[in-house]
């Protein structure tokens, strides 16, 4: 299903239409709507691309849970460390 963005909206945000898709994907990414690699497809880039545009926007591309922590830390204990 297109999405059409009227080109008035383009050039009061001073973007182009890849722009817009990107910072899209950006915005969807950052929320949580789409996953890194969903993302990376719809803003039709390459990955290392997509996360220079993440980073750029200061959008954190790894968020680890407090699960993830916690399995860190089990793994930490097991090496003794």
């Amino acid at each position: 299903m297109p999405v059409v963005i009227p080109d008035e909206a383009l050039r009061e945000a001073g973007l182009n239409p890849h722009e817009a898709l990107v910072e899209f994907a950006c915005r969807l990414f950052d929320a949580g709507k789409l996953t890194l690699p969903s993302a990376v497809r719809l803003a039709a880039m390459s990955r290392v691309a997509f996360e220079q545009e993440l980073r750029s926007r200061r959008i954190p591309i790894y968020r680890p849970t407090l699960e993830d922590l916690d399995d860190d830390m089990e793994a930490l204990k097991h090496l003794g460390i």
